[in-house]
């Protein structure tokens, strides 16, 4: 785990403006302080995707103050779980770290519509994962 108690997850898409951004938002929602939140993009977009920001608030978890940031090595180093969506090798390997990637389609350019099924899936695999790194701390 990192220097805290806090174990803490890294989610990682090309733009940060989709995916990734929607996946710390539920984990921050369903997790609170139990986690530590982060989210970069290999190649970050200027702004969020208005159709995530938009599926997010039909769920109650308001993402506007949130904005795509660069994927760095520290952020990297400095996460105990690193999830990837569609990134592919652009994410450092540090040893000791865990790696996941989630194969979600990418929200770029989709309505709001296409956008509501993503949003479910991610939540369903941020639960299982709050779940796995729940049993893991218990050990």
């Amino acid at each position: 785990m990192s220097h805290s108690d806090t174990p803490s997850v890294l989610f990682v898409c090309v733009h940060n403006a989709g995916r990734s951004q929607m996946a710390a938002a539920w984990l921050s929602h369903l997790a609170g302080d139990r986690i530590e939140v982060r989210s970069a993009g290999s190649a970050p977009a200027d702004a969020l995707n208005p159709a995530v920001v938009e599926a997010m608030a039909e769920v109650g978890i308001d993402i506007t103050g949130q904005s795509p940031k660069i994927l760095t090595v520290e952020a990297v180093e400095a996460s105990d779980v690193c999830v990837t969506m569609g990134c592919g090798d652009t994410c450092p390997i540090f040893p000791g770290k865990r790696y996941l990637d989630w194969a979600l389609p990418d929200p770029a350019g989709r309505g709001v519509a296409a956008v509501r099924p993503i949003r479910d899936e991610i939540r369903t695999r941020v639960e299982r994962l709050i779940t796995e790194i729940g049993a893991q701390r218990e050990v």
